[in-house]
Protein backbone atom coordinates (compact mmCIF):
# COMPACT_ATOMS: atom_id res chain seq x y z
CA UNK A 1 0.00 0.00 0.00
CA UNK A 2 1.46 3.35 -1.02
CA UNK A 3 -0.18 5.45 1.68
CA UNK A 4 -2.21 7.42 -0.85
CA UNK A 5 -5.99 7.57 -0.79
CA UNK A 6 -7.74 4.81 -2.68
CA UNK A 7 -8.60 5.67 -6.26
CA UNK A 8 -12.25 6.29 -6.98
CA UNK A 9 -14.06 7.32 -10.13
CA UNK A 10 -16.88 9.01 -8.21
CA UNK A 11 -16.74 12.42 -6.57
CA UNK A 12 -17.71 12.31 -2.89
CA UNK A 13 -21.13 13.76 -2.21
CA UNK A 14 -22.44 15.56 0.84
CA UNK A 15 -22.16 13.95 4.25
CA UNK A 16 -25.69 12.84 5.12
CA UNK A 17 -26.99 10.57 7.89
CA UNK A 18 -27.24 7.80 5.28
CA UNK A 19 -23.66 8.21 4.01
CA UNK A 20 -22.40 8.36 7.61
CA UNK A 21 -24.30 5.14 8.46
CA UNK A 22 -23.01 3.41 5.31
CA UNK A 23 -19.37 4.40 5.82
CA UNK A 24 -19.15 4.00 9.59
CA UNK A 25 -21.20 0.80 9.56
CA UNK A 26 -17.92 -0.82 8.55
CA UNK A 27 -16.70 -0.33 12.13
CA UNK A 28 -17.69 -3.35 14.20
CA UNK A 29 -18.88 -2.63 17.71
CA UNK A 30 -20.25 -4.43 20.68
CA UNK A 31 -23.74 -3.84 22.04
CA UNK A 32 -24.59 -2.86 25.60
CA UNK A 33 -27.72 -2.37 27.65
CA UNK A 34 -27.62 0.47 30.18
CA UNK A 35 -29.74 -0.37 33.26
CA UNK A 36 -30.70 1.31 36.51
CA UNK A 37 -32.99 0.63 39.44
CA UNK A 38 -35.61 3.37 39.61
CA UNK A 39 -38.28 4.07 42.22
CA UNK A 40 -40.86 2.30 40.01
CA UNK A 41 -38.61 -0.64 39.11
CA UNK A 42 -35.77 -1.31 36.72
CA UNK A 43 -35.23 0.72 33.53
CA UNK A 44 -32.88 0.21 30.62
CA UNK A 45 -32.04 0.80 26.97
CA UNK A 46 -29.83 -0.64 24.24
CA UNK A 47 -26.77 1.36 23.20
CA UNK A 48 -24.19 0.62 20.52
CA UNK A 49 -21.79 3.50 21.17
CA UNK A 50 -19.83 2.37 24.24
CA UNK A 51 -16.11 2.49 24.97
CA UNK A 52 -13.47 2.58 27.64
CA UNK A 53 -12.46 6.21 28.19
CA UNK A 54 -9.80 6.40 30.92
CA UNK A 55 -7.88 4.08 33.22
CA UNK A 56 -7.00 6.79 35.78
CA UNK A 57 -9.59 7.74 36.83
CA UNK A 58 -11.53 4.70 35.63
CA UNK A 59 -14.08 6.06 33.14
CA UNK A 60 -16.27 4.67 30.37
CA UNK A 61 -18.31 6.47 27.75
CA UNK A 62 -21.54 5.86 25.86
CA UNK A 63 -23.85 8.02 23.78
CA UNK A 64 -27.64 7.76 24.05
CA UNK A 65 -29.77 9.45 21.39
CA UNK A 66 -31.30 12.77 22.42
CA UNK A 67 -34.68 11.20 21.57
CA UNK A 68 -34.22 8.54 24.28
CA UNK A 69 -37.00 8.65 26.85
CA UNK A 70 -35.08 6.26 29.15
CA UNK A 71 -31.73 8.09 29.46
CA UNK A 72 -33.27 11.15 31.23
CA UNK A 73 -34.78 8.82 33.85
CA UNK A 74 -31.44 7.06 34.38
CA UNK A 75 -29.57 10.39 34.43
CA UNK A 76 -31.76 11.54 37.33
CA UNK A 77 -30.77 8.43 39.31
CA UNK A 78 -27.06 9.09 38.68
CA UNK A 79 -26.11 5.39 39.05
CA UNK A 80 -26.39 2.70 36.40
CA UNK A 81 -24.86 -0.47 35.04
CA UNK A 82 -23.47 -1.06 31.55
CA UNK A 83 -24.23 -4.66 30.50
CA UNK A 84 -21.97 -5.91 27.68
CA UNK A 85 -24.19 -8.31 25.75
CA UNK A 86 -22.94 -11.78 24.85
CA UNK A 87 -23.22 -13.40 21.40
CA UNK A 88 -26.52 -15.12 22.23
CA UNK A 89 -28.18 -11.90 23.45
CA UNK A 90 -29.52 -10.57 20.16
CA UNK A 91 -33.02 -10.88 21.66
CA UNK A 92 -32.02 -8.67 24.62
CA UNK A 93 -30.62 -6.05 22.26
CA UNK A 94 -33.95 -5.93 20.43
CA UNK A 95 -36.06 -6.07 23.61
CA UNK A 96 -34.28 -3.14 25.29
CA UNK A 97 -34.36 -1.09 22.05
CA UNK A 98 -38.18 -1.03 22.01
CA UNK A 99 -40.13 1.88 23.46
CA UNK A 100 -43.36 1.63 25.40
CA UNK A 101 -42.94 -1.98 26.57
CA UNK A 102 -41.86 -3.73 29.76
CA UNK A 103 -38.24 -4.19 28.74
CA UNK A 104 -37.55 -6.44 31.73
CA UNK A 105 -40.38 -8.91 31.00
CA UNK A 106 -38.88 -12.40 31.22
CA UNK A 107 -35.36 -11.05 31.86
CA UNK A 108 -33.36 -12.50 34.76
CA UNK A 109 -30.97 -10.22 36.58
CA UNK A 110 -29.08 -9.67 39.81
CA UNK A 111 -28.28 -6.34 41.46
CA UNK A 112 -24.87 -4.73 40.98
CA UNK A 113 -23.37 -3.02 44.06
CA UNK A 114 -25.39 0.10 43.12
CA UNK A 115 -28.58 -1.96 42.90
CA UNK A 116 -28.71 -1.53 39.11
CA UNK A 117 -29.57 -4.69 37.16
CA UNK A 118 -26.80 -6.95 35.89
CA UNK A 119 -28.49 -8.99 33.16
CA UNK A 120 -28.00 -12.75 33.41
CA UNK A 121 -25.25 -14.17 31.21
CA UNK A 122 -23.65 -10.91 30.05
CA UNK A 123 -20.02 -10.97 28.94
CA UNK A 124 -19.17 -8.11 31.30
CA UNK A 125 -20.87 -5.54 33.49
CA UNK A 126 -19.69 -2.11 34.60
CA UNK A 127 -21.39 -0.42 37.58
CA UNK A 128 -21.11 3.36 37.19
CA UNK A 129 -21.82 6.80 38.54
CA UNK A 130 -22.54 9.66 36.15
CA UNK A 131 -19.40 11.80 35.89
CA UNK A 132 -20.24 14.29 33.12
CA UNK A 133 -22.23 14.85 29.94
CA UNK A 134 -21.29 16.61 26.71
CA UNK A 135 -23.16 17.79 23.63
CA UNK A 136 -22.84 15.22 20.86
CA UNK A 137 -25.20 16.61 18.22
CA UNK A 138 -28.21 14.32 18.04
CA UNK A 139 -26.70 12.26 20.90
CA UNK A 140 -25.45 13.00 24.41
CA UNK A 141 -21.90 11.90 25.22
CA UNK A 142 -21.91 10.42 28.71
CA UNK A 143 -18.74 9.95 30.76
CA UNK A 144 -19.21 7.66 33.75
CA UNK A 145 -16.95 6.71 36.67
CA UNK A 146 -16.47 2.97 37.07
CA UNK A 147 -17.30 1.90 40.63
CA UNK A 148 -17.32 -1.90 40.20
CA UNK A 149 -17.15 -4.37 37.33
CA UNK A 150 -16.97 -8.02 36.43
CA UNK A 151 -16.54 -10.21 33.37
CA UNK A 152 -16.98 -13.76 32.16
CA UNK A 153 -14.07 -14.44 29.77
CA UNK A 154 -15.89 -17.49 28.38
CA UNK A 155 -18.72 -15.35 26.97
CA UNK A 156 -18.19 -14.06 23.44
CA UNK A 157 -19.52 -10.58 22.57
CA UNK A 158 -22.56 -9.66 20.52
CA UNK A 159 -21.03 -7.89 17.48
CA UNK A 160 -22.88 -5.33 15.36
CA UNK A 161 -21.45 -4.64 11.89
CA UNK A 162 -22.89 -3.14 8.70
CA UNK A 163 -26.42 -3.01 10.06
CA UNK A 164 -26.62 -6.49 11.55
CA UNK A 165 -25.35 -8.94 14.14
CA UNK A 166 -22.43 -11.20 13.24
CA UNK A 167 -20.70 -14.27 14.62
CA UNK A 168 -17.11 -14.06 15.75
CA UNK A 169 -14.52 -16.33 14.15
CA UNK A 170 -14.40 -18.45 17.32
CA UNK A 171 -18.14 -19.13 17.07
CA UNK A 172 -17.73 -20.31 13.50
CA UNK A 173 -15.18 -22.97 14.52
Amino acid sequence: MSGSPSQSTSVPGPVTPETMRDALGGFASGVVVITAQGPDGPVGFTCQSFSSLSLDPPLVSFSPARTSSTWPRIRELGRFCVNVLAADHEHLSAQFARSGTDKFAGVSWLPAPSGSPVLEGVGAWVDCTLWNEYDGGDHTIVAARVDALGADPERLPLVFFRGGYHLTQRELS
